[in-house]
């Protein structure tokens, strides 16, 4: 096992470059699929690791349909239930919603669904901006152990981990040297 963060190591890869960009261009279609096209759609990141994926998936939608759906960045850092506890120097990002949200189909993205706290929080940002016709969650992996009731609706990869254990899903867009999500294990 390589030690990739200090106190973590690589348990196995589970998306290299190729599988991150055929599963994504999957979602893509699913997303437009399910929203009967473009209209009314918009795609929402999640900061930080969801920023990236949004984009990615409207370059594959906007390949596919001709057209870019609407699009947006959330920050969920001062909605998010440990911001006082669990953050000791919080860092607030960007909000970007430059689109009405009436009567709009949005899909949340984000890179890794576990406890569902971080959906939980963006909708309650993504509500302080107006009311969608309806919300969708989009996730590249869905690693379980939920502690709210929030399922994903579009999904790329799903898998049971153990409490001890994360993914971290590492983009060129964010330094890294390739695109891939890895399984690792507290050391």
């Amino acid at each position: 096992m390589a030690v990739i963060d200090e106190g973590f190591a690589e348990v196995r890869e589970l998306l290299d470059t190729k599988g991150i960009r055929r599963t994504l261009r999957r979602m893509s279609r699913e997303i437009v699929e399910d929203a009967g096209g473009t209209e009314k759609l918009a795609i929402v990141g999640i900061h930080r690791g969801g920023v990236h994926l949004a984009t990615r998936l409207l370059d594959f939608i906007e390949e596919d349909e001709g057209k870019r759906p609407a699009e947006g960045m959330l920050d969920i850092t001062l909605y998010r239930d440990d911001v006082l506890t669990g953050l000791p120097h919080p860092i607030v990002g960007r909000t970007e919603m430059h689109f009405d949200l009436e009567g709009t189909q949005v899909v949340l993205v984000d890179d890794v669904l576990f406890t569902g706290r971080t959906v939980r929080s963006a909708i309650d940002a993504l509500i302080d901006y107006g009311r969608p016709k309806n919300v969708k969650l989009c996730v590249l992996i869905d690693r379980g152990l939920r502690e709210l009731p929030i399922q994903p609706d579009v999904v790329g990869l799903t898998l049971t981990t153990r409490p001890m254990e994360s993914v971290k899903v590492e983009l060129t867009e964010t330094g890294a040297d390739s695109d891939r999500a890895v399984l690792r294990k507290k050391e």
